[in-house]
């Protein structure tokens, strides 16, 4: 069996986070070349900085062998008002594995862990968004489980 720690990530995971943030990019690029850019990243260092210091917008990152090979940014919402029940909320904002070690179970070994994360946070339930242009997360994501909550639609008028 693989050798592994799922961790909170820190500083020193910066440069692992951007390469896998460049990958999830990738991805979204070549599926929405209108929406994405070609190259960066969704969030500049210093917003990682204040992303990893915040207890309510927790990454945890899986290593192995002394290399990050995936991480998972997390989010905990509190919605309520209106018609809302008051709950809590894990949304997974970004969940990404290393190209070269999709396939070796690292992204359920993620989600598990931020399963039960949520558990012993409390939490109502785990959300995420998924683009279309993505068939294999969706597929991995209902896999894991997972079931659509709401659906959101567009029309390109440009």
């Amino acid at each position: 069996m693989n050798d592994f720690i799922i961790r909170p990530a820190g500083l020193q995971d910066m440069g692992a986070v951007n390469a896998l943030l460049r990958q999830v990019l990738k991805v979204h690029h070549d599926g929405r070349p209108d929406l994405f850019r070609e190259e960066g990243k969704k969030y500049t260092d210093e917003e990682l900085r204040g992303i990893f210091a915040n207890p309510e917008t927790p990454v945890f990152v899986y290593e192995s062998g002394g290399a990050v090979l995936g991480y998972v940014f997390c989010a905990l919402r509190h919605p309520s008002g209106g018609s809302l029940n008051a709950i809590t909320t894990l949304y997974i904002d970004d969940l990404c594995v290393d190209e070269s070690a999709r396939g070796r179970h690292i992204g359920k070994a993620l989600f598990d862990f931020v399963k039960e994360y949520a558990r012993e946070k409390g939490c109502h339930n785990i959300t995420l968004h998924v683009w279309e242009c993505n068939p294999g997360a969706r597929a991995f994501y209902e896999s894991l489980g997972l079931v659509p909550q709401y659906t959101s639609m567009e029309l390109i008028v440009k």
